[in-house]
């Protein structure tokens, strides 16, 4: 197999991965990190990735770490199928969308952040929930300036990977997505397509259940 990926099953990070992964049906070898067990602090781990966080991705001759890079890499190294628009300013609003999930929502409700939240005596899931529909609402925004069946138009994009994870962390969450119709009209599209079926979480062998 061309690439090893470590990851946890539940992680938001991971699963976008593995969605781009499977889209571009390259195969791969899955390892398993639990972070509940605290296994991305051991040294071999960390020796693959020192922020010990997931995933990492691993090639013939090179690891990358951060979702974003991982897949932009993907993206670059195996074209077909594209998951990025043609045009300029629809693959910006792409990784708008992207972005926004990546960095304005995800690393403010993740267990490192929720744990930190606990410690100094606040609510770790009012917290999740406000991080989370206030991120909602811009994605709801420019999801329906640019709705087709995806987040961008009727071809599945990177976007719709990154979309996928943090609307089940939303629903995890406990959070009221009826305000978000255009996002869930999207989440409806995408769970029928057999690649993203299968990057589900619970289709790991790390998976809790």
């Amino acid at each position: 197999m061309l690439y090893s990926l470590y990851g946890f099953w539940q992680s938001s990070c991971t699963w976008r991965v593995r969605v781009v992964l499977n889209l571009k049906n390259i195969r791969y070898n899955y390892v398993p990190i639990n972070l509940l067990e605290g296994v991305q602090k051991q040294d071999d781990y960390k020796n693959l990735n020192n922020l010990e966080q997931v995933p990492t991705l691993i090639g013939k001759t090179f690891r990358l770490t951060q979702s974003m890079a991982i897949i932009q890499y993907l993206e670059s190294a195996h074209p077909i199928p594209s998951l990025t628009p043609t045009d300029y300013l629809l693959k910006a609003k792409m990784f708008e969308i992207c972005e926004i999930i990546n960095s304005g929502i995800q690393p403010l409700q993740n267990l490192s952040m929720l744990k930190k939240i606990k410690e100094l005596g606040g609510n770790p899931k009012d917290f999740a929930q406000e991080v989370i529909r206030k991120g909602f609402i811009s994605v709801e925004d420019l999801v329906s300036q640019h709705h087709g069946k995806y987040c961008i138009g009727n071809e599945i994009t990177i976007a719709d990977a990154f979309l996928i994870p943090q609307i089940n962390n939303a629903l995890r969450y406990g959070v009221d997505m009826i305000s978000f119709p255009q996002v869930m009209s999207v989440l409806e599209e995408l769970n029928k397509v057999p690649e993203i079926i299968k990057a589900s979480p619970d289709s790991k062998t790390d998976a809790i259940k």
